[in-house]
């Protein structure tokens, strides 16, 4: 991508400019300088948006199934063609390390166009004969138009995770990619139109959340809306779209527990917890940031698991060596840096990190922040209960299994939660009884796209992945047929 190179939104198959001719500065996260700018829309962008895709509909709709998958299976086999540089434009563009980037985001978004372009030519529906000669079935259409709203910390990842599913099924999408890492989504939107997808049938739609997010998801052209960020912003579309009827999928925030029993195998649970803390600088809605340890372990845990944070290297994302690269934003850098002031008014510890670093050369001035371990926290206090997001996370102790469950339980979110633990029976107890969507036991981030996937409480509603998917962008109608 060239110098301060213009994103411009992607509508009926090609580049326009915003109607009201303004952008905004996209930031290199390592840097803190400005690279590129994107389109500034509002209400007038999206209408035109919705229009083409309006007119897309019915052809995308009544195209045949085998052939949908065709091009969806085109487009992920050009995107995969093309890892190196959409690895790279993720890694500059959201400040993670360039290898983190091509070893999961870039791939993973290629499997979720490859999964749903074969998962919607198995999409069966249900059939209920009867003994009266009365057979019932269920027709599944696609919505028509519908809004899909991604963040900034999976930018690809998460923005293909929503289209792919509502394309497969039929549907034309106006999409909304966040502004602060806006060049993927881009990139990702010329990519579809090379692999024969016809105009209209992908839209994007840049801006931000009170100028575009909003307007998609009051807009009347659209049926569903898809959305994955944070929670106070959930609530806001729940608020505006809801009494509009619209169907709602809100993948939202999370404050996720990792339980650490005594009898965890120890070298592997340390390893993989210093993953599931740090990764991706802790901008993951899925990061472990509340890790709860066994009493009889809890020293031994503690020395390691903060020596091991001291040694993770943050610096530059584009060298290999790097483990942690930049903060997104300098507002985010900043809210990040609050906690660990709020840590310490609460009563807690900062055991290592919190440091702002200043990596030689090219990124003297980007936002870096070494890994933080917060210990004697009150497990209700704000730094424990509220999402951080970054690479901050804070220890406590446990007696019991009991104990376990009800402190990991005592949050407002329900997104994820770990286990460690060798007995399968402790397993399956803990796991049935945590309030989350999702548990791994001995593991961390192993994703299968066939399974459910979303959070309960605070941390979002609705499911995404596999027949979940599937369903959501689908309106299911029963008919009743008398046989004789």
């Amino acid at each position: 991508m060239s110098e301060r190179e213009r994103l411009q939104n992607y509508i009926e198959g090609r580049f326009v400019a915003p109607v009201r001719g303004e952008y905004l500065p996209v930031y290199e996260p390592a840097t803190g300088r400005p690279f590129a700018e994107v389109a500034s829309s509002d209400r007038a962008d999206v209408d035109a948006a919705c229009i083409a895709a309006g007119r897309a509909a019915r052809g995308w709709r009544e195209t045949p199934v085998e052939k949908r998958a065709v091009i969806l299976d085109a487009i992920a086999n050009k995107l995969e063609a093309q890892i190196e540089r959409f690895a790279g434009a993720e890694s500059k563009d959201n400040g993670k390390p360039v290898s983190l980037a091509r070893a999961v985001d870039i791939p993973r978004a290629v499997s979720n166009f490859r999964f749903f372009a074969g998962a919607v030519q198995h999409f069966a529906s249900e059939c209920h004969p009867t003994s009266a000669d009365v057979l019932n079935y269920t027709l599944r259409a696609p919505l028509g138009v519908v809004g899909c709203i991604s963040p900034w910390n999976l930018p690809l990842y998460l923005f293909t995770w929503k289209i792919a599913p509502a394309l497969a099924s039929g549907n034309c999408v106006v999409a909304k990619p966040s502004e602060i890492t806006p060049v993927t989504a881009t990139m990702f939107a010329e990519l579809c139109g090379e692999a024969g997808l016809p105009p209209g049938v992908l839209n994007l739609v840049h801006g931000t959340g009170p100028d575009v997010g909003e307007v998609i998801c009051t807009h009347p052209t659209t049926k569903a809306i898809s959305f994955t960020g944070g929670t106070k912003t959930g609530a806001r579309i729940a608020s505006v779209a809801a009494p509009l009827f619209k169907k709602l999928s809100l993948e939202l925030g999370g404050k996720n527990p990792v339980l650490v029993f005594d009898d965890c195998a120890f070298d592997e649970m340390l390893a993989t917890t210093l993953r599931s803390s740090f990764s991706n600088q802790g901008e993951i809605c899925l990061c472990g940031s509340r890790i709860f340890v066994q009493d009889a372990i809890y020293e031994r845990f503690k020395t390691e698991f903060v020596a091991r944070a001291k040694k993770l290297r943050v610096g530059d994302p584009l060298e290999p060596t790097t483990e942690q690269g930049a903060l997104v934003s300098e507002q985010h850098h900043a809210k990040v840096r609050s906690y660990l002031d709020l840590a310490r008014k609460e009563g807690g510890t900062v055991l290592c990190g919190g440091e702002v670093i200043s990596p030689p050369g090219r990124c003297a001035n980007g936002w870096f922040l070494s890994p933080v371990v917060i210990e004697g926290l009150p497990h209700n206090c704000r730094t424990s209960q509220e999402e951080i997001f970054g690479p901050v996370a804070s220890l406590y102790r446990f007696k019991t299994e009991d104990e376990a469950v009800a402190l990991a339980n005592d949050t407002p979110y329900g997104l994820a939660s770990v286990v460690w633990t060798r007995s399968l029976d402790r397993a399956h107890r803990v796991a049935a009884s945590l309030h989350a969507g999702i548990t791994w036991v001995n593991c961390w981030m192993v994703r299968d796209l066939r399974t459910p996937f979303g959070g309960v409480k605070q941390s979002g509603v609705g499911r995404e992945g596999g027949w979940e998917a599937l369903r959501f962008f689908t309106e299911p109608k029963n008919v009743c047929l008398k046989l004789s």
